[in-house]
């Protein structure tokens, strides 16, 4: 096998991991509770898919993953950070946005030399940047990289059952062989929204949640 192929297979294995543990709400009604562990990724502009990947080019969907309308791509960036320290595939997710952001975690920066503020996503301002670099060209970010902050999505019948709004802070409690509560995770809440929350690969292995027992959202 190849070194490219290697680099390509870990980096699908590394995209969202979804689904990783799934807490069923029984005859009480308690809502499904997901929690998905987001792997590095990157979110691009419709203007710097074209200068990565060639004029007119569109993300390809390689997976859907668990909220409606969203997907991991096919396509890949090497980031590359100060003193010329790179991640050589980090996956892309769809769809494009306003502005291009890459999301890692504290190891990830740690990697690449970058000091990359824990932020909410789209919370860009003052953040620092890299180089992305792909097939066909180069783009180099003045901002836009982040530790994302965790968080946990929800639609308005979720948010009613525990009792909170949009932007409040909420706590997850994952018992496990590394029991852990998480705290100050970040209510969104959307129509037509799953009920998942996000955490960063440091958070998701710190406490072992593939292997957890148990995981509760707490007011």
């Amino acid at each position: 096998m190849s070194i490219s192929e290697q680099i390509d297979r870990s980096a699908v294995e590394q995209i969202v991991r979804e689904i990783v543990i799934a807490h069923l709400g029984g005859p009480n009604g308690k809502p499904n509770l997901v929690v998905s562990v987001s792997a590095r990724h990157v979110h691009l502009t419709d203007a710097d898919v074209e200068t990565l990947y060639g004029p007119g080019h569109k993300l390809t969907v390689a997976k859907d993953l668990y909220q409606d309308g969203y997907f991991a791509a096919e396509e890949t960036v090497m980031l590359v950070g100060p003193r010329k320290r790179m991640l050589p595939s980090v996956r892309v997710l769809g769809p494009t946005r306003p502005a291009s952001q890459v999301e890692l975690a504290f190891t990830d920066c740690i990697s690449l030399g970058l000091d990359a503020p824990v932020r909410e996503s789209g919370k860009l301002d003052g953040t620092p940047g890299c180089v992305l670099v792909g097939p066909k060209g180069v783009v180099e970010l003045q901002k836009g990289v982040i530790r994302a902050q965790r968080h946990v999505h929800m639609g308005p019948a979720d948010a009613k059952h525990y009792g909170v709004k949009d932007r409040d802070r909420m706590s997850l409690q994952v018992r496990s062989s590394c029991s852990t509560v998480f705290e100050d995770l970040l209510v969104r809440v959307g129509e037509k929204i799953k009920l998942e929350v996000h955490v960063d690969t440091d958070e998701g292995n710190a406490c072992d949640i593939d292997r957890a027992e148990k995981v509760e959202l707490m007011k």
